[in-house]
């Protein structure tokens, strides 16, 4: 049973269970509490921790009952709490997601060693760029991190860089690089939730900055779409789940255009929104030779199958003669990210202290290839709609085209906002000044592929809305099919009519009376009546309208006026 939504009900200091026994950790739906995602039917109202216009019910109740231990800091999320009372409110919800651990609204769903593990997940490299090397550091704890932090590397000089690598935040995480690193809490802001639209009570309202803020922030979010194929329901239910134990809020979208013929009965392939975000110190905020900065990357769904198997490696096919690299795990979006940063050259590593950004170009050619799978996907699905008008033999397994509608509504509903995701990453992030040091942006080799990736998203779009017209043409047709064979449907029965009621009245006139001769005298008795009543029937129908609208005159011209009127029984 789910837990009552009301605040109120949840003593979380004293570790109480209201309506839950959290040792049985199961949803009758089979879904554990911890993994159910907000806004879905079995996580009910979100609203229970406070809307937008109230003051969050989170913070209020765990101000003072922290659920952890308790030499945790808590000097950053007292820093975030400072900001959100004076002129930030939209850091509101990033101060109660690191009380809560992961999304506020699965608070009630999370019990306190749910809270704690979460809380203390570690998932950092660290990359260290020297002059002549890249060293790499795996962190798995919290004073590990802590302690990497600490120290400065002052003997060496140079183009000397550390990039940490951030799969899946936790409190923990954002607490240490925060207040160790002095990172601006908006970047960590906008990389925690999922969301393309909002109503008027979100408390996680993400407002867009001005251009005027925004040059002056160092950080950057890039927001992409990839797809994974799913050979059988379960598999993309366990997918869901693995979303739903992720801290930071993500989900996997069921596309549900499914083919017969070209694909398994009950295969799908599903659609997940995912983030990188990068923030960089820079040598004007530090004091040692030492340039910080950190790269936040989604934790990767490991269930199902990148979709046609992923995509190539970035770069040409080596040659006969050349070593050919061994395979590598590739369902890591993270570990992608750091194979292809640690492949850096020396110049390449010489030009970080000028413009970090160069540590970005490898994550965005992650980010690019996944667009244009999943566009060339997009483009799949397309073609298979088109098909399926044209071919009538599809057309005749469905009753008719509604169900070809709604997938193509579908498509069109996505691409609105992918074209508006790509434009983000055109303008805030490609095409973003940097520096004033810098002479070249070493991100505009990438420009061209992400123009690819807008034109093709507006040629599928403009496909689309062509599809949607020739469908709804086509159900017109349909509908005046019917209705032409309702009508000669309708011209049967007049036939039949004809046909019947004279024999009707033949058969009633001569059952009258069994001896015809004696109806002599009263047989005319029965035309004067029946031939006026006839005449008055078809008057009645022949002039209808005529009789409606002279009726509707003269009750308009009958209507009261002051304190005269017209009583009608």
């Amino acid at each position: 049973m789910v837990r009552s939504s009301h605040p109120q009900d949840h003593s979380r200091g004293s570790g109480k269970q209201e309506n839950h026994d959290h040792n049985n950790r199961w949803y009758t739906t089979g879904i554990p509490q911890s993994m159910l995602l907000p806004h879905t039917q079995e996580s009910g109202d979100p609203y229970y921790i406070g809307d937008i216009y109230e003051p969050s019910q989170i913070r209020r109740q765990m101000a003072k009952k922290p659920q952890d231990n308790e030499q945790s800091p808590t000097s950053y999320l007292d820093y975030i709490d400072t900001l959100t009372d004076n002129g930030w409110p939209q850091l509101r919800y990033l101060a109660d997601w690191m009380r809560v651990t992961t999304a506020p609204p699965k608070w009630k769903f999370l019990s306190k060693e749910d809270m704690q593990e979460r809380a203390t997940r570690v998932h950092v490299t660290m990359l260290e760029y020297c002059q002549d090397k890249i060293r790499r550091c795996d962190v798995q704890s919290s004073a590990e991190l802590g302690t990497l932090l600490s120290q400065n590397h002052a003997d060496h000089t140079g183009g000397m860089a550390r990039l940490f690598v951030v799969e899946d935040l936790s409190r923990d995480v954002i607490e240490i690089l925060g207040s160790q690193l002095d990172v601006d809490p908006m970047f960590f802001r906008g990389h925690i939730s999922d969301y393309t639209w909002y109503n008027t009570r979100d408390p996680w309202i993400e407002l867009p900055d001005m251009n005027v803020v925004a040059r002056e922030q160092s950080f950057s979010h890039t927001r992409y779409a990839h797809a994974r194929y799913f050979r059988t329901p379960k598999s993309l239910n366990r997918a869901r789940l693995e979303a739903g134990n992720f801290n930071v809020l993500r989900r996997v979208d069921r596309d549900g255009s499914w083919v017969p013929g070209a694909d398994i009965s009950g295969s799908n392939v599903g659609l997940v929104r995912s983030r990188m975000s990068f923030w960089t110190q820079g040598r004007k905020q530090t004091s040692t030779h030492v340039v910080n900065n950190i790269l936040l990357v989604d934790p990767s769904i490991t269930e199902g199958f990148p979709l046609w198997g992923g995509y190539n490696e970035f770069a040409p096919c080596p040659s006969m003669v050349d070593e050919i690299p061994q395979k590598r795990a590739r369902n890591s979006a993270a570990e992608k990210a750091i194979y292809w940063l640690e492949q850096m050259t020396s110049e390449e590593i010489q030009s970080i202290a000028p413009d970090p950004r160069v540590l970005l170009q490898a994550p965005l050619c992650i980010v690019c290839s996944e667009w244009l799978t999943l566009l060339r996907y997009a483009n799949t699905r397309l073609s298979q709609l088109e098909w399926e008008i044209e071919d009538p033999y599809l057309r005749n397994l469905q009753e008719d085209l509604s169900s070809t509608l709604d997938k193509v509504h579908s498509w069109r509903r996505r691409f609105p906002i992918w074209k508006t995701i790509i434009s983000e990453a055109l303008s805030k992030v490609i095409r973003r000044a940097g520096p004033v040091e810098t002479k070249e942006n070493p991100l505009l080799i990438l420009e061209k592929d992400f123009e690819i990736i807008q034109a093709n998203l507006n040629d599928l779009h403009e496909r689309a809305e062509r599809i949607i017209s020739v469908v709804t043409a086509m159900m017109s047709i349909q509908e005046s099919k019917k209705a032409l064979q309702q009508n000669r449907s309708l011209a049967r029965l007049t036939y039949l009519a004809v046909t019947f009621v004279p024999l009707s009245f033949v058969s009633s006139f001569f059952a009258m009376s069994e001896d015809v001769t004696k109806l002599s005298k009263t047989f005319w008795i029965y035309f004067a009546v029946a031939i006026p009543v006839t005449l008055l029937a078809l008057v009645v129908v022949r002039f209808s309208d005529t009789v409606v609208s002279v009726s509707r005159r003269f009750l308009r011209r009958v209507r009261p006026t002051g304190r005269r009127y017209v009583k009608w029984e």
